[in-house]
């Protein structure tokens, strides 16, 4: 192995560290949005419970955010429950910005490395090929000898750009779409709790306003 870093010249040193950093950054977005961290299993039947039964207290909205990503959104909203429509709407929605930027941490680096990655590469290989023109200059082309750690530096080069490059582009196709799928599903969980609290408060204001509420969103 050793000799297979010093055959690729000193470009396969940023290579290696693009290697390291990309690996551990799909391990531990791997381990962040596992789907039982994010959005877990029995939480929205709990919110839903605690709503319905109009048990619902600050505790429980200080203990939800500490929860998960999910519960930071669903308390956002119902830390506003006793407020209108439009602003439990808003509380949910910038609870939602600032959790998809957590989810997307590091993957713009890790895209930076798949792209980065194959011109380290060719940057290797263009160095090789350097080195391989200069022995010709110097020793001429009749002994083979002279081109070959030219050539094997910008063959190394290369291959290790490529290696380090697909598997980065592979992991960050794959983490973005699986945060692209958590965040629809929290999107869905949290308009429902939106419309549940404007149920909630319509019903409260009497049976005409609750009436008069879903007529107005129906002709929405």
């Amino acid at each position: 192995m050793w000799e297979i870093i010093q055959a690729g010249g000193p470009v396969m040193w940023p290579i290696i560290l693009c290697s390291v950093v990309a690996l551990a950054i799909i391990g531990e977005r791997f381990w962040s949005l596992q789907e039982s961290r994010v959005i877990p299993p029995e939480i929205s039947a709990r919110v839903w419970q605690l709503v319905g039964s109009g048990d619902l207290t600050d505790k429980h909205v200080a203990a939800l955010e500490q929860n998960s990503p999910l519960g930071r959104v669903l308390a956002a909203g119902l830390a506003q429950r006793h407020r209108s429509r439009e602003l439990v709407k808003e509380a949910v929605e910038d609870a939602g910005r600032h959790v998809v930027h957590e989810l997307e941490r590091f993957l713009n680096m890790l895209g930076t490395i798949a792209a980065v990655s194959p011109l380290l590469g060719l940057l290797g290989t263009v160095i090789g090929i350097i080195s391989a023109f200069n022995a010709i200059t110097h020793g001429g082309v009749g002994d083979p000898r002279a081109l070959s750690g030219g050539i094997g530096q910008a063959l190394v080069a290369t291959a290790a750009g490529l290696c380090v490059a697909i598997p980065s582009l592979v992991g960050y196709r794959y983490l973005r779409g699986k945060v692209d799928r958590l965040v629809v599903r929290m999107e869905r969980d949290a308009l429902k709790l939106v419309q549940v609290l404007d149920e909630r408060q319509a019903a409260a204001s009497g049976p005409d306003a609750a009436t008069a509420e879903r007529r107005r969103r129906a002709a929405v």
